[in-house]
């Protein structure tokens, strides 16, 4: 990153600057007389110095200006005059912001490159600024995202397509910004996954309907029109995605499923494929996950040190079952996950059996459901506990079977951990009854219920602060009414950061019903959701539409994302 003839002087300045020590510094350049390499980049691996220190050393030491961010949309006119392998080969991306231009680099010495960039568009006296390098790639994906034919474009040159052409069939796919093919179902498909992937969609529906075909997407919970391209393209763009799924393009009239591995820019997002015979045509709705994307720990899942307290402790139970209910979509995995990330040590062995196995946990025994193999979660779960496992988690409970596989090894002495599709924490304990469990088995294994449901945020771009009406506050209970007192309450204007939905990103809301002895008695005599619900919240536990409430007083979130998404 900087001048092989500099490195005394830029050590000198993050001596000076108390970026490094001076230990460190001698040992890092003996390294380097030994070894070669740049000091710089050595310490950065290090992980002495991060790249915003290198960055402002390197500043001083060369006379330039630092970006520790780059603007988040950028004009894309100069892609078809510089190739993304260039720019990205040397982190270094042209900006113009309108008001002012500046070529963003990374290394101050790609002298070559910022030559090249400044002939090529004829910016002569434009000035060089320096750039973390992640900014600069999300820069030039962007540009390069957006110069891809606009969907009008690719509208206007779709036309009955050769069906023969749809067949040169790519057998590895690779960057979607990389793809040229000139193919308009190929450009179509591309566009589609990148918007999606811009967006951090988590759905993409393809709906055909008797004369129009429709394409959504699903952002934060919430469905989404895309485009509408002519019905005519529809069993093309179907047969472009089985293509890429690996499934069978003359199978029309049976659902199929399979999976495509695509990378757009620096994100690797796996896509889970289902196609549906319609009386209008196939529907396929594609599921994706960004491989990328790290996974969470329970505290960043928004859960409040009041029930992430209990919930960690219950969690490191020797043995018992924890439940996670919610409706689908609503994060019961990813809580899961955090969890077992949590208490995932060498000492003990964790297995997990999961429909579908959405990420991978080193360390973590992993086994996919496969129903054609006879694997279900009930014969894996028998296969599981001949494994001296002391943790296990099972994706679903979805049959009597499973269920009782799950209560008797929780009986001995596994910690299991498990969802349900339930509205709350004590419907757990109804449809498990109704499933044919006896309730004592139930009051000896639960350990504690967590019902939990996603929340939008107010996107923190076009936060305002209004007075609600009475009527409005009561839609998320009376009792938040008493507690209001006046405090601000928020919510999103709308804005090109966030779709105009007023909505940016999600937080889970909590609620925790942990069994205390009263609990397990009261679990013995009945069955009745409510009854079991008002003895929780006697006992201090915080509903969900309660938790919800708590986070629009914080300003999190909206009275009506509360409300829509914990009414019953």
């Amino acid at each position: 990153m900087e001048s092989m003839h500099n490195h005394k002087k830029l050590g000198n300045i993050l001596l000076r600057t108390g970026k490094v020590s001076d230990g460190v510094l001698r040992e890092t350049l003996a390294l380097k007389q030994e070894a070669g390499g740049r000091l710089g980049e050595m310490l950065l691996q290090q992980k002495s110095i991060d790249e915003l220190d290198l960055l402002e050393a390197l500043a001083e030491q060369f006379g330039m200006d630092v970006a520790p961010q780059l603007p988040a949309e950028i004009r894309s006119d100069f892609t078809d005059r510089l190739s993304i392998s260039f720019l990205r080969k040397n982190r270094i991306v042209p900006i113009d912001e309108g008001t002012r231009k500046y070529v963003a680099v990374n290394d101050p010495c790609a002298f070559h490159a910022l030559d090249d960039i400044r002939r090529i568009l004829g910016w002569e006296d434009v000035p060089a600024v320096l750039a973390p390098a992640y900014a600069i790639h999300n820069a030039i994906n962007y540009a390069y995202d957006m110069s891809q034919v606009s969907t009008e474009e690719v509208m206007q040159d779709i036309s009955e397509e050769d069906p023969e052409s749809l067949f040169s069939a790519i057998e590895e796919v690779g960057d979607l910004l990389d793809d040229t093919s000139d193919s308009p179902v190929v450009k179509l498909v591309n566009h589609m996954f990148a918007q999606a992937v811009r967006n951090n969609a988590s759905d993409i529906h393809i709906e055909p309907y008797q004369n129009v075909l429709k394409i959504r997407q699903r952002i934060d919970g919430i469905l989404y029109d895309m485009f509408s391209p002519p019905k005519h393209v529809h069993s093309a763009l179907v047969s472009r995605i089985k293509i890429l799924a690996r499934l069978k393009i003359d199978v029309k009239m049976l659902p199929q499923d399979g999976r495509i591995e695509l990378k757009s820019g620096n994100r690797e997002v796996d896509v889970r494929v289902s196609t549906l015979p319609t009386s209008a045509g196939e529907r396929v709705v594609m599921r994706l996950l960004d491989k990328s994307s790290v996974l969470l720990s329970l505290s960043e899942l928004g859960m409040p040190p009041d029930r992430l307290e209990p919930f960690s402790r219950e969690i490191e139970a020797a043995h018992g079952i924890i439940l996670v209910t919610g409706p689908t979509g609503s994060g019961k995995t990813t809580t899961l996950y955090a969890a077992l990330t949590k208490i995932h040590k060498t000492d003990i062995n964790i297995i997990t059996i999961e429909d579908p196995v959405e990420y991978k946990i080193s360390g973590i025994g992993q086994v996919q459901v496969n129903p054609q193999i006879d694997l279900t979660f009930a014969s894996g779960l028998r296969s599981i506990v001949r494994q001296d496992p002391d943790v296990i988690l099972i994706g679903e409970i979805r049959d009597l079977e499973t269920a009782e596989i799950a209560i008797q090894s929780a009986l001995t002495g596994h910690l299991v951990f498990s969802t349900l599709h339930t509205n709350d924490s004590a419907s757990a304990i109804t449809r498990l009854v109704d499933m044919g469990i006896e309730p004592f088995l139930l009051s000896s294994s639960i350990n504690a219920i967590l019902a939990q449901r996603l929340i939008r945020m107010i996107c923190p771009d076009c936060r305002e602060q209004y007075e609600p009406e009475p009527e409005e506050l009561l839609k998320i209970g009376a009792e938040v009414s008493s507690f209001y007192q006046g405090k601000a309450v928020f919510r999103g204007k709308g804005c090109s950061k966030c779709h105009h939905t007023g909505y940016k990103g999600r937080c889970g809301i909590f609620e925790l019903l942990l069994m205390s002895p009263t609990m397990k008695s009261l679990v013995l005599k009945t069955a009745d959701a409510n009854i079991l619900r008002e003895q929780a919240v006697s006992e201090g536990m915080i509903t969900l539409r309660h938790d919800g409430a708590m986070k629009v007083l914080q300003g999190i979130t909206t009275i009506e994302e509360v409300y829509r998404v914990s009414h019953e």
